[in-house]
């Protein structure tokens, strides 16, 4: 069960100056936000050894962002083309259990997404940045991209970051979906997911 809300914040109302009320209807609905991970969480960069991937850099704003949108009773889930154990650890660190690697058809991830946890599309959120993210953000009650991405991709998103992939993207979008719900207030009160949570 979800804490009743707080007064809002000005915080939620700097977050929301510049969002149209029709996008704001598609962000209170989100019940799931399902994030991208090359270019979304990282800046697509790939560092290799000479065992193969040995890197990903991650952003801990965004790290936090994913976590304030748990702790407020959103889920959060990772889908990824690529595969490798940087992931799991990653996700394991914010207590992400939703993660599925080596996706080809990321519109066919949102459905499974969606039946596993009972929710409609509309309900689901999605970030990505490439041609195999446009079936996932197609579908998405509220679809989201970063400035990097081609335009023909950024076009079929509903809000594209001022942020870079990796540097604080994702964290924007958490803050935009959780100021939206009148769920940013409740992170301004001491203790509430303070600095010793995992970034």
């Amino acid at each position: 069960m979800n804490k009743p809300l707080l007064p809002p914040h000005p915080a939620e109302a700097l977050v929301l100056a510049r969002i149209p009320q029709a996008l704001r209807a598609r962000l209170a609905n989100i019940q799931l936000m399902v994030f991208d991970v090359d270019g979304v969480l990282t800046d697509g960069s790939l560092w290799y050894g000479e065992q193969g991937e040995i890197f990903k850099r991650f952003n801990s704003l965004d790290g936090h962002g994913l976590k304030m949108l748990a702790v407020s009773g959103i889920k959060v889930a990772l889908v990824t083309g690529r595969e490798g154990p940087i992931v799991d650890r990653r996700a394991a660190e914010l207590g992400l259990g939703d993660v599925m690697q080596n996706v080809r058809d990321k519109g066919a991830a949102l459905n499974s997404l969606a039946e596993r946890h009972h929710l409609s599309l509309e309900q689901i959120g999605f970030m990505g940045d490439d041609l195999i993210d446009l079936p996932a953000l197609q579908r998405a009650g509220f679809a989201a991209s970063v400035p990097e991405a081609p335009a023909y991709v950024a076009q079929a998103a509903h809000w594209v970051s001022t942020q870079g992939g990796g540097r604080g993207a994702a964290r924007e979008c958490c803050d935009l979906i959780l100021a939206a719900q009148q769920r940013l207030s409740p992170f301004f009160q001491p203790g509430h997911l303070g600095s010793g949570a995992v970034q």
